[in-house]
């Protein structure tokens, strides 16, 4: 991962950005997973329900993945993170 050759000046307005997308995706992720513990509740109590609630429990991990995948793209891209960098090996070091 290619992080920025030199520190990096975040302006307040792209923090309070930045956060509200962090809040935005916590709260998209923890509705996510109570679909998922909600319907899986519903299901101990009444197993004849499986069948409705099994596609939308399959849903939700790759909901929570794009959710995940959005902000951290969002945050790369504010600091100027490269993804395309090999990870087994370090970035150049000055001399």
């Amino acid at each position: 991962m290619g992080l920025p050759p030199q520190p990096i000046t975040i302006a307040p307005a792209e923090i309070a950005h930045l956060n509200q997308k962090l809040a935005t995706a916590r709260h998209n992720i923890n509705n996510h997973l109570a679909l998922i513990v909600a319907a899986v509740e519903l299901i101990r109590r009444k197993p004849d329900l499986s069948p409705k609630f099994i596609d939308s429990i399959g849903m939700q991990p790759e909901k929570v993945i794009h959710e995940i995948k959005k902000f951290s793209e969002e945050f790369e891209r504010l600091l100027g993170i490269n993804r395309d960098f090999p990870q087994n090996t370090r970035p150049p070091t000055e001399t």
